[in-house]
């Protein structure tokens, strides 16, 4: 190998990139697959949040997790859960050190964008049954057409019971669909802009077409859907005001590309950040700091509701772990320091020019730490600072994490946000760490295999 000059080495020493794992640390290509096998496992058997939360504390309960109580008192290395609502959850392994010189916080939220039924969904118009839908999160509405779809979700019955619902996921069972027009009649539809390809009201997922054999019966086809639901699951018409249910794509997580090396799967916005964090979570045993990971709910539609980062309950669940060793909560909380473990937009060369290529993050280059989101000027966003930047990064690089920088975007060309600015107003240390993410939003988004496994020994140092 010729020797350096001194350009290069001076531009070695002063100059700095991201590089391609797949190139300098080959040996972890067969780690990421390996790792990533369990993660597909997690997105096809989480769906929704409720899922979700109950695939997590199967894991939990397994690895010797335990419920949290309030009044009990914990040793470092004890392992708890908590539940909030069925649709989000805590897990916390106690550290060496007191809660007041704070925790170890990492939140990634696990609901996804889709279609929620109306309250009042079900109609019958010429000779085909339907579903009224009101989309749920930022979607490019013309995506969901010709999709197929399962539906999931709970129904809380008359009589107090309540019943759990998944259609289209298991061989044999039916899909469902929103239909979209065909090229010879789509004249008027493709003058429409490209955000009303498909409108709010035009996706009406089709649920059967066959009528129930009773000529007095003013609605057939509506009717044997309804009957065919009450004959599974128990449920009438009427049951749906006390339901939650969700239509989400039917694939399951596949491997992508030649090579392997990508994962293409709904809902890895932020699944792919919760899977990460859980799973470094069990695999932490005796941490300095107590940690504190969070799989909430609701971010997508702005951190609302009782389950969402903009409500109290993990201020709450911090008041509960500060009043058992007697510590002020806000002490606590000053001194922590917060991962909000969200997905980032990887550059896709295909649409290059909204990425600033030289502040965007791409695949295979390992987790993105994200200083602010927002919109325009950092508009509702957290701005890390660089005191916390500092620190994270050195706990990367000590455990030789592969990390990048990254925005969402050219500065005016839209933006986003996260839990960050949620936690930060507690008074709480925080920046955004994830995964980049091509194809965000969409029903069927693509990672890269190193990515999230950088990503899950990131979390995994953060809580040492």
């Amino acid at each position: 190998m010729a020797k350096k000059t001194k350009g290069q080495e001076l531009a070695e020493k002063l100059t700095w990139s991201a590089t391609n794992i797949g190139k300098e640390a080959p040996k972890q290509i067969a780690k990421a697959q390996k790792f990533c096998e369990g993660y597909k496992n997690f997105l096809d058997e989480g769906k929704t949040e409720r899922e979700c939360v109950r695939y997590a504390v199967k894991l939990l309960e397994k690895n010797g997790y335990r419920p949290f109580e309030r009044l009990m008192t914990y040793q470092p290395g004890d392992k708890v859960y908590f539940v909030n609502r069925g649709k989000s959850l805590i897990a916390t392994t106690f550290g060496i050190e007191p809660v007041e010189n704070g925790v170890r916080m990492n939140g990634a939220h696990i609901d996804s964008p889709r279609l929620d039924l109306k309250p009042n969904p079900m109609y019958e118009t010429h000779d085909i049954a339907y579903f009224k839908t009101h989309y749920y999160g930022g979607i490019r509405k013309y995506q969901w057409g010709a999709t197929p779809l399962a539906m999931h979700g709970i129904v809380f019955k008359k009589d107090g019971t309540s019943v759990e619902i998944s259609i289209g996921e298991k061989a044999g069972e039916p899909v469902f669909c929103v239909t979209d027009l065909l090229p010879h009649l789509a004249a008027r539809q493709n003058e429409r802009h490209l955000r009303d390809g498909l409108k709010g009201e035009e996706l009406n997922i089709i649920i059967g077409s066959l009528p129930y054999q009773d000529e007095e019966v003013k609605e057939p086809v509506k009717l044997l859907a309804l009957q065919l639901l009450n004959e599974r699951y128990g449920i009438t018409e009427a049951d749906f005001y006390r339901a939650e249910i969700e239509m989400v794509p039917a694939v399951k997580a596949k491997d992508v590309g030649l090579d392997c090396s990508m994962i293409g799967a709904y809902g890895q916005d932020d699944r792919i950040c919760a899977y990460t964090a859980l799973m470094a979570e069990i695999d932490t045993r005796m941490p300095t700091h107590t940690t504190v990971t969070i799989l909430t709910d609701k971010e997508e539609i702005g951190s609302d509701g009782n389950t969402g980062l903009n409500s109290d309950y993990v201020l709450h669940y911090i008041e509960d772990l500060a009043d058992q060793s007697g510590a002020l909560v806000r002490q606590v909380l000053r001194s922590s320091i917060c991962l909000s473990s969200d997905v980032n937009a990887a550059y896709d060369p295909n649409f290059a020019d909204v990425y600033e290529l030289r502040n965007a993050c791409q695949l295979n280059r390992g987790c993105v730490l994200t200083k602010y989101t927002g919109s325009r000027g950092k508009s509702s966003s957290n701005d890390a600072g660089a005191e916390l930047l500092a620190k994270v990064i050195h706990i990367l690089e000590k455990d030789g994490v592969y990390w990048q920088a990254g925005e969402l975007g050219k500065v005016d060309e839209g933006g986003g946000g996260t839990i960050a600015k949620y936690v930060a107003h507690m008074n709480v240390d925080t920046v955004d760490l994830g995964v980049p993410i091509l194809s965000m939003h969409s029903p069927f988004e693509l990672s890269s295999k190193l990515d999230v496994w950088n990503t899950y020994r990131a979390f995994k140092a953060f809580y040492k």
